[in-house]
């Protein structure tokens, strides 16, 4: 089972959790693109996303199906405005929640 874990703000984690936000989005640059992209140049097969709501030793955590990652353009109302291309990654169902 493949693991990909990602730090969120609490908007996103919270919407994300509720089932109000079905994707995350990521910048295109060097650092996801090594994290994404398989050894091939295509997109790694994760299982599960593991969202952490910040950085602290005690931070609510939550797992979510991946259903997949592609490129395309961010919806302004999950993305804070972003503009131009971005990886998008697909959210199936919240497998777990702890807080």
């Amino acid at each position: 089972m493949r693991i990909l874990q990602l730090t969120l703000k609490k908007k996103w984690f919270d919407m994300i959790a509720s089932g109000e936000k079905l994707e995350e989005y990521r910048t295109i640059k060097k650092h996801w693109e090594t994290i994404l992209y398989d050894y091939y140049g295509k997109f790694n097969n994760y299982d599960i996303i593991k969202f952490r709501n910040g950085y602290a030793t005690n931070a609510p955590t939550m797992q979510v199906e991946c259903k997949g990652i592609s490129i395309g353009e961010a919806k302004p109302e999950w993305s804070d405005n972003w503009q131009g291309d971005v990886f998008i990654i697909s959210l199936g169902k919240v497998i777990s929640l702890k807080n």
